[in-house]
């Protein structure tokens, strides 16, 4: 049952429903709509900026109008949940190819000092980016400076070793490569990503005096795709030590950014309703909490940690009086592997069936579990997808993630996953609906067959840039994933009309829509109905 919404202001004496200003740090389906969704199954009205002043792969964004369109939303808001990212540079994307000065980027950084003037009530958290370092220019997916196709493999080693030398120092041999990595990279496209980084690390220092300031109620900074010894993981660490006098309450820094927003407005609802919910947190067996999952530079342990604090939550030992009961899906042995790899068939792993034991355990206790899929980067893993399925869990549990590097899903599902008590179960079932289709069906599964069918389709165009592909790989991913659906969800009235898009023009993500549905606990119950009558 939806519980009462508060009076946030005196706008709220006529009007309970509670506003959000929420600018994200790009117009990705996820980052965008599916974060805000999350919110507005609460009844909240979550208010974001007109999409063509949000960044993507084409336009780095709009920082100066974004700007003005804050100030104008937020007269009447309840809280702000902002990235700092889009304000200052445009979007996410923005901050790794933008060509601002110095000057520049520290003056938008200083509108946030008139904004706290112009609203010295409003609520306003703010996350932003430590820029990443991505281990290769292919796993830079075009959303680097263009040498980084050619450099990047080099970048990264020569930033592994130059962290690794502060840290622990380097052996002779190493010391020689990283001077023959100096003489090998051209020196304009290291001045040009160094400088680049250099402006970005300065806009997040000035943040932290801001937070010290109390100008923010809470400043998080994410670790982009990073490794444990890297150029970001180096940044984060002189970050943790400029604002080592700030509690965890007011500012972190930690693994991730996809996931920050959902967080955030996790952490404004839960402020605004004056709760700190509980989760308890379980692994699968093996290295469990120990694991380092891919593309980043702690322990998960760690990350889920930040994660709750983040939301505005606490961890509790016990999952009895929990509000979220966090299963974490890892590999025994502590790897995580690409949801595109061939073993991602379906067939039970080593750990399969005692993690999806857990889940069943705990829901048949009437625990409201949420699931952190993690033991595959960048979709689902779909050997638990069948386990689920076989034992009937699917809707059984409140909340769900899979979709990108580990501390996406974790962290997303932990920000949803606090606010499900919230909401009806029809809602519940809907949020879980999203992930499925985009995490499981997608990602893990459509995604793949149609890259591999790529080269059999007429005109220019590859997995990072559709072009003229573009619509024939949406009509193909559409009908496999209507076939997904008719293998493996129950007969939602939405699903009968999918349609399959590629905003931002790769296969990377897709944008999958689907029409109004039906409570999904009619068609169950009508579906034990049938069966009884037959019975008779």
């Amino acid at each position: 049952m939806v519980m009462a919404l508060p009076m946030a202001s005196a706008r709220h004496k006529q009007n309970v429903v509670p506003r959000i200003i929420y600018v994200p740090h790009d117009n990705r389906p996820i980052s965008n709509q599916q974060t805000a969704e999350v919110v507005q199954k609460l009844g909240y009205e979550v208010i974001v900026p007109p999409d063509k002043l949000l960044g993507n792969r084409q336009d780095l964004g709009h920082p100066d109008e974004l700007w003005a369109w804050l100030k104008e939303n937020a007269r009447d808001a309840d809280a702000a949940v902002v990235s700092s990212d889009s304000l200052i540079y445009g979007s996410l994307v923005g901050s790794r190819k933008h060509n601002y000065t110095k000057e520049q980027i520290l003056a938008r950084t200083e509108n946030f000092k008139s904004f706290r003037k112009e609203n010295p009530k409003l609520p306003l958290y703010v996350f932003g980016s430590i820029m990443r370092t991505p281990r290769s220019g292919a796993a830079s997916g075009h959303e680097e400076p263009e040498y980084y196709r050619s450099y990047g493999a080099d970048i990264f080693r020569y930033t592994v070793l130059k962290d690794k030398e502060e840290v622990e120092g380097l052996t002779r041999r190493e010391t020689k490569e990283a001077a023959f990595l100096e003489e090998l990279i051209p020196r304009k496209h290291m001045q040009d990503w160094l400088g680049r980084r250099d402006k970005n690390y300065s806009a997040n220092q000035q943040l932290i005096k801001l937070t010290r300031g109390k100008l923010f109620n809470y400043l998080v900074l994410g670790r982009d795709d990073n490794a444990p010894y890297s150029r970001t993981h180096m940044e984060s660490r002189h970050l943790d030590e400029e604002g080592k006098d700030l509690g965890k309450t007011e500012f972190q820094t930690m693994a991730g950014i996809d996931e920050m927003g959902m967080l955030l407005m996790s952490r404004a609802v839960n402020n605004l309703r004056k709760d700190v919910p509980f989760v308890y947190v379980r692994y699968n067996w093996g290295r469990g909490p120990a694991t380092v999952p891919a593309y980043s530079d702690e322990r998960i342990s760690a990350s889920v940690s930040s994660a709750i604090t983040a939301g505005g939550g606490m961890p509790v030992t016990s999952p009895a009086n929990a509000d979220l009961v966090l299963t974490v899906n890892t590999n025994p042995n502590g790897k995580t592997y690409e949801a595109n790899d061939r073993a991602n068939d379906g067939r039970p792993r080593e750990g399969t069936a005692y993690f999806a034991d857990i889940v069943q355990e705990y829901v048949s206790k009437g625990y409201p579990v949420g699931i952190a899929d993690i033991a595959y980067a960048n979709g689902a893993d779909n050997a638990l997808m069948e386990e689920l399925k076989k034992r009937g869990l699917l809707f059984k549990i409140k909340a769900y993630s899979g979709w990108n590097t580990p501390t996406n899903s974790s962290g997303f599902v932990i920000g949803a996953g606090m606010l499900t008590k919230y909401m009806k179960d029809a809602d519940v079932d809907e949020l879980l609906l999203t992930r499925y289709l985009d995490d499981w069906g997608y990602q893990a599964n459509v995604r793949n067959i149609v890259a591999r069918q790529l080269t059999w389709l007429r005109g220019d165009g590859f997995y990072g840039s559709l072009d003229a592909k573009r619509e024939a790989v949406g009509l193909r991913s559409t009908r496999l994933m209507e076939q997904f659906v008719q293998e493996n969800l129950p007969p939602f009235k939405s699903l009968e009309d999918i349609n399959v898009t590629f905003p931002w023009n790769r296969m990377f993500e897709s944008d999958i829509q689907r029409g109004e549905r039906k409570d999904f606990r009619y068609f169950l119950n009508t579906a034990a109905e049938k069966t009884k009558k037959t019975a008779k």
